[in-house]
């Protein structure tokens, strides 16, 4: 039984993949986007650099995106200001 179940689930995933897969293609048609063009803007993101928002003494930094990292968590939970790290 949970054998049938697991795979009602996976048919389910599979139409809604199929589904968006088709949905995207109907936008990038909408919108002239190409397989290209997407290609390189996925590049572009990844080769973006952000500017160093905080710096500690030993060189440790961060961008002020994503979770803080631990040397400014363990900073901050010592009693740092986090401003006593921006650049």
């Amino acid at each position: 039984m949970k054998e049938r179940e697991e795979q009602r689930l996976f048919d389910l995933d599979g139409n809604a993949r199929e589904r968006l897969v088709v949905w995207i293609r109907r936008r990038m048609d909408e919108y002239g986007i190409t397989i290209e063009a997407l290609a390189d803007a996925i590049e572009a993101d990844k080769a973006a650099v952000r500017a160093v928002m905080y710096r500690d003494a030993y060189g440790n930094t961060w961008d002020g995106h994503g979770e803080k990292p631990d040397w400014l968590a363990r900073a901050i939970y010592a009693g740092q200001n986090i401003d006593h790290f921006r650049c």
